[in-house]
């Protein structure tokens, strides 16, 4: 990058080469190292070339730069950090000084050698005031698309954020709930708002997918797409446990500063219980389980409007049994033909109906019997691979 200045009448040329981030100093496709007071090429001292690549991998996607040589009041116009200090319930320093050194403790910002600051991209990533400041993370924003129907034929609406997630994450939920199908109950003397879909599940699902998406894969971001009977959640990569232990197993994540910190400005939940959460408001309202569909890629999470036991796919009906016995066991509960029933909605004269389905996922190795010697009609259930 170069400058031009003038000192005492006389034009001067700077010319700054930034230092390496995730790729080295190259000029004419061969690589350049300081060594000492002179820049060699890299091929030179195949030791340090092995040290330096080293290090390069280990920088994590969080730790890169989104935007550098800043001043102070340049790097904080940028971001919004009154977010940081309102979701954590602290004082706001009265200086921005004081608000530097939680940015930089955060990893939101970093000094540099040149004695200016950079954002990180786990800084602009959650809290930019406008996305498209930085031209590296862009494609990172969040997608909310409405469909006219339960296809893909005729779009009514497209919203691309241009908000940080933490700072536009309230805002993202609120429209998503807009969005989606509700209506007006009455219970006792009181009238309350039913929404298709648990906004807990929703908010849970739409987290977890702002975590735990990869931002190695370019050029994609997390999609959400509104149908008339269902809600898909997509972002790019797969998970990092197996989906079928999604409810018991410790939480995982390739970016882990970032899910530290969202679960800190209580933008999800903590200890891995989102998925708890949000399989247990489907079973609350009746609705099929959600679904999880993986591809080479990415990873979709689709949540289904109530309808009919009858009309539910045996797939999901089986799936539904097997999250309904995960949930639980990791409550210290199991799974009986009356918990299944009330999973369902389902009346006492469909027991048979139960009956039938916990049959089908203990020959399709998803449940088994807590104690097969126990008496048929008080058997109890646990996933298989308890």
């Amino acid at each position: 990058m170069a400058h031009k200045i003038t000192i005492n009448n006389k034009q001067v040329s700077i010319l700054i080469i930034h230092s390496a981030v995730d790729k080295t100093v190259m000029f004419e496709k061969v690589d350049y190292i300081r060594i000492g007071s002179y820049t060699k090429k890299l091929s030179e001292y195949p030791a340090v070339q092995a040290k330096l690549w080293d290090k390069l991998r280990t920088i994590k996607y969080e730790q890169q730069i989104a935007k550098k040589d800043l001043d102070l009041n340049e790097a904080l116009s940028l971001i919004d950090y009154s977010i940081y200090f309102e979701n954590k319930n602290e004082v706001q320093p009265t200086n921005n000084d004081g608000i530097m050194y939680y940015m930089i403790e955060e990893g939101i910002v970093v000094k540099l050698d040149n004695g200016l600051y950079g954002i990180t991209n786990l800084g602009a990533i959650l809290f930019a005031k406008k996305i498209d400041m930085f031209p590296n993370i862009a494609r990172k924003a969040v997608r909310v698309i409405q469909y006219k129907g339960n296809n893909r034929l005729e779009m009514l609406k497209e919203e691309i954020g241009n908000k940080g997630y933490a700072v536009g994450f309230e805002g993202l939920i609120k429209y998503i709930e807009a969005l989606t199908p509700s209506e007006e109950v009455i219970a006792g003397a009181l009238r309350k708002k039913k929404t298709a879909y648990p906004i807990v599940a929703i908010r849970e699902a739409v987290a977890n997918s702002l975590i735990h998406q990869d931002f190695s894969i370019p050029g994609v971001s997390p999609i959400i797409e509104i149908f008339v009977n269902r809600v898909e959640i997509t972002n790019p990569g797969i998970p990092l446990v197996d989906i079928n232990r999604i409810i018991d197993n410790p939480p995982k994540s390739r970016n882990e500063k970032l899910a530290s910190l969202m679960r800190r400005l209580k933008m999800c939940e903590e200890l891995g219980t989102g998925w708890d959460k949000i399989v247990i408001h489907c079973e609350f309202q009746h609705l099929p389980a959600p679904r999880i569909d993986l591809y080479e890629e990415s990873i979709k999470v689709t949540l289904l409007s109530e309808i009919p036991f009858s009309t539910i796919p045996n797939e999901d009906r089986l799936w539904a049994c097997y999250l309904h016995a995960c949930i639980k066991h990791v409550q210290g509960e199991q799974l009986t033909n009356s918990s299944l029933r009330k999973r369902f909605g389902l009346k006492e004269s469909s027991s048979g109906t139960a009956s039938r389905l916990i049959r089908d996922a203990v020959d399709n190795e998803l449940i088994k019997p807590l104690d097969p010697t126990t008496a048929p009609r008080h058997m109890k259930y646990i996933p298989v691979w308890a």
